[in-house]
């Protein structure tokens, strides 16, 4: 007989399932007689455990049965959940045994180690009963709830007790009255005092991005979780659930709202006065059948074990021993060769990305960012972050994206997502409300489920304002507070944020600081530690280089790529460095000190190596970040003045702006841009900072230096043959600022005669006339000043010229008598 609960019609007594009962017997055997290598019974130490209160659950090993029993296991794979009541039997039974527990206490089974893991798009109606294990990732946890068991009930008509009927996911009261004498099939009443109840949780799962087929939508599931499994898997955590498949009736399908109108209650012709009814149960469901869906019952939870290929990055509980002792002797020995190797900054970086040409510094700055700093508690419980954040902002095509989409394959827990498709519920948390209970749950946003992980946004700066102020919070404390619906949380966003922005505008423009450039809020820009400009210019000597690198690509594949280590290795030892928690000596101590003071005197002298944004505590917070990272990479516990160095080094880069070429104030000469051409291949123009390809360390300080003469420039050009061509773009600045200003006074001022061409040349020759020593030095300024005028009319469009008439050249007019006015939609900067 296959079913199990089959009742005889009159007598009140169940028919035996014998295989089951065998089945308990063989696994009672097993638990009283499984020893392990020493010769101690398994399993009896962790039976006596089970007398505690708050404990109800055996957890087996199924590769112990297997090997004690191969038939038994086979069966309890087969017909999982036919047996299933009579293993917890077994286990009541061993536990009495071994322990005084109480008679009424329920025990259940945990079966872990099961050989085969299934993806959720594998479960059929065919594994319907059997167990299996399956992995996903957790979107969205349920609250805890007692489920009742094994109800007792009160016959409402003869006060009889009916003990003991079994509850499957509903409340079902009897059919019938024990009494042979009591008809009663409907009034009952639960006696709570003498049922039982277990910890009920429902939990939803989704398949991981890693086994998405092409082009598929990613499947969930239900998973319902019972007794010590509940509480075991947090939103965003990757899980092994072991259990069974089963089939439920789908109950949110009837309560839909626009379907209603087809049950038989709301036909035409239908009883009087009960449309505004809901449903009273199957009998009202008129036309419409009953539909049915598939949900998980576990029986165990467990974390995706990190040798079976879902490598967690950050497992709290780990520590390097451990760490070694997963690894096989030979990974161990690639692990210790890896952090012996003298380059190994250069060749981690160019193994992790090896299609992408240069950008060196990026590459450091990312690398960085998976290794991380160390998290830090002070006393009063505030946390500080570790975790490194690194914003990539760049011209179009010059490998923003492929940084991001590298980074999310070779990280387990990192998360992808697109600014503009993402609003500020999806990246933190949404509180939904669950289409059975009706009540409110969390479900998790991108920087939950990239928990201890990387979180990589895309066009980060087309998002909207209102959704990046979600992030603000995640940034820096690391948590998530929601207050919505009734539901107060404050959840984990322990991430690091990898984010890239294109321009305003499109292409980076060299004459504004990085704040003008980007679409970005001040408390958003000081969260990240790292910025990297990527400027996409016109060099023979790298476009050659990127040509050739793309094009060996395309034809030969994987063959290009020359890589030192494999993926797997660097994910084996960033596992393994980010165990070291490096302190920071009194060296290094000194020396952080000291380049915070530099940098911060820096930006307070303004002038003209103001630097991109304000130097603030966070990037002093940064460097000790960054410097972190560099000691785990080496796997050093101590933090040295190296690694400061490097770390310094690094935010330097960052922080000095895309330098400004210098003005040429005669555009219209075709002999001049051959010139310029050729002053800049002999190196005189200011060397573009922040471009990877650029010798790291001293084509920034000659950055600084090139851009701090530029300024002195034109002062100091008395000797050259065409003196008056160029002129740094600071200097610029600094003329057509003054020039506005005083256009603006004289317009407030209504002094007409000011506004003149002449007499703006004249006013501005007056100003500077202490710098003048000769005739010749008053003519070249002269022209100076009026190719400036020139260039701000009809390049810059920051004046405008006026005839008497009106707008200039709508009727010949003097020059003479050209009135310049400042356009009114200006603004000053800075």
């Amino acid at each position: 007989m296959d079913v199990a609960t089959a009742t005889a019609e009159n007598a009140g007594e169940m028919v035996k399932d014998e295989l089951a009962e065998k089945c308990q017997k063989l696994f009672q055997a097993f638990l009283e007689e499984f020893q392990t290598a020493d010769g101690e019974v398994k399993y009896v130490r962790e039976a006596e455990e089970l007398i505690r209160p708050e404990r109800n659950t055996l957890v087996v090993s199924f590769t112990d049965l297997e090997g004690f029993n191969q038939e038994l296991a086979t069966t309890v794979q087969e017909e999982y959940y036919r047996v299933y009541p009579f293993l917890c039997r077994a286990v009541r039974n061993f536990a009495r045994d071994h322990g005084n527990v109480p008679l009424l206490k329920e025990f259940y089974v945990a079966l872990e180690e099961l050989p085969t893991r299934h993806k959720i798009r594998e479960l059929s109606s065919m594994r319907i009963g059997t167990l299996v294990r399956i992995s996903g990732q957790v979107v969205r946890t349920h609250p805890v709830h007692p489920e009742l068991v094994s109800g007792t009930f009160l016959c409402m008509d003869c006060q009889a007790m009916i003990k003991d009927v079994p509850q499957q996911f509903k409340y079902s009261p009897p059919t019938i009255c024990r009494n042979p004498v009591c008809n009663n099939r409907f009034r009952f009443h639960l006696d709570t005092h003498k049922s039982k109840f277990i910890d009920f949780q429902k939990v939803r799962i989704q398949e991981t991005q890693a086994e998405l087929p092409r082009g598929s939508i990613p499947r969930s599931l239900e998973v319902v979780l019972r007794a010590e499994a509940v509480e075991m898997a947090q939103a965003g955590d990757r899980c092994d659930f072991t259990g069974t498949l089963i089939v439920v009736p789908d109950v949110s399908q009837l309560t839909t709202p626009g379907v209603r109108a087809e049950t038989s209650t709301r036909v035409a012709g239908g009883p009087p006065g009960f449309e505004a009814d809901g449903l009273k149960g199957l009998k009202a469901l008129g036309v419409r059948e009953l539909s049915y869906r598939l949900a998980f019952l576990a029986c165990n939870v467990a974390p995706t074990n990190p040798r079976f290929g879902g490598k967690e990055l950050r497992d709290e509980e780990q520590t390097a021993e451990s760490i070694k002792s997963q690894m096989t002797e030979k990974e161990w020995e690639k692990v210790f060769e890896m952090s012996q190797d003298k380059n190994l900054y250069h060749n981690l970086c160019t193994s992790l990305f090896p299609t992408i040409h240069g950008n060196d510094e990026v590459k450091r700055g990312i690398l960085l960012m998976l290794f991380g700093g160390v998290p830090k508690t002070t006393m009063e419980g505030t946390s500080l972050r570790g975790d490194v954040n690194v914003c990539i902002v760049g011209d179009p095509s010059t490998a923003k994206s492929q940084f991001l989409k590298h980074v999310e394959e070779f990280s387990p827990r990192a998360v992808y997502t697109s600014g503009k498709a993402s609003t500020a519920a999806g990246l933190t948390a949404a509180v939904v409300r669950d289409e059975e209970s009706g009540e409110f749950v969390i479900e998790a946003g991108a920087l939950m489920l990239a928990d201890n992980g990387v979180c990589c946004i895309d066009e980060f700066d087309k998002m909207d304002l209102k959704d990046q102020v979600a992030i603000h919070e995640a940034m820096e404390q690391q948590t998530i507070s929601i207050t919505k619906a009734g539901v107060k949380a404050t959840l984990n966003a322990r991430t690091s944020i990898l984010a890239a922005a294109n321009p305003v505008g499109g292409r980076y423009d060299r004459g504004k600081s990085l704040k003008q450039n980007v679409n970005l809020t001040a408390p958003i820009m000081s969260r990240f530690d790292l910025f990297f400009i990527l400027v996409d210019d016109c060099n023979e000597v790298t476009d050659y280089a990127i040509a050739r690198r793309i094009v060996d690509l395309h034809c030969r594949g994987e063959e290009s790529v020359d890589r030192l280590y494999s993926l797997d290795e660097i994910r084996r030892y960033l596992l393994f460095a980010r165990q070291f928690k490096p302190k920071i000596s009194s060296e290094s101590e000194e020396f952080i000190v000291e380049q915070y003071k530099r940098l911060r005197q820096r930006d307070g002298s303004g002038g003209v190596t103001k630097s991109a944004w304000r130097i603030t505590v966070r990037q002093l917070e940064s460097m000790i970040r960054l410097s972190e990272g560099m000691a785990r990479m080496h796997c050093c516990d101590e933090v040295q003045p190296k690694h400061v160095k490097e770390a310094f080094r690094l935010l330097n880069k960052s922080i000095i702006r895309v330098e400004t070429p210098d003005i040429n104030l005669e555009q219209d000469d075709e002999v001049e841009e051959e010139e310029e051409q050729q002053q800049q291949e002999e190196g005189n123009a200011v060397p573009n900072g922040v471009n990877g390809h650029v010798d790291a360390a001293d084509g920034h300080a000659n950055g600084i230096d090139g851009h701090a003469n530029g300024a002195s420039g034109p002062a100091e050009s008395g000797g050259q043959p065409k003196p008056a061509l160029r002129l740094s773009f600071p200097e610029y600045r600094r003329i057509s600022n003054l020039l506005v200003l005083h256009l603006r006074h004289a317009e407030e001022a209504e002094e007409e005669e000011e506004l003149k061409k002449s007499a703006v040349v004249n006013w501005y020759l007056k100003e500077i006339e202490s710098e003048i020593n000769s005739e010749e030095e008053l003519v070249s300024k002269k022209g100076l000043i009026e190719k400036v005028l020139h260039r701000l009319v009809h390049y810059d469009h920051i004046l405008i010229e006026l005839s008497p008439a009106g707008l200039k050249g709508s009727e010949p007019a003097t020059t003479e008598e050209v009135v310049l006015v400042v356009n009114p939609n200006y603004m000053l900067d800075d």
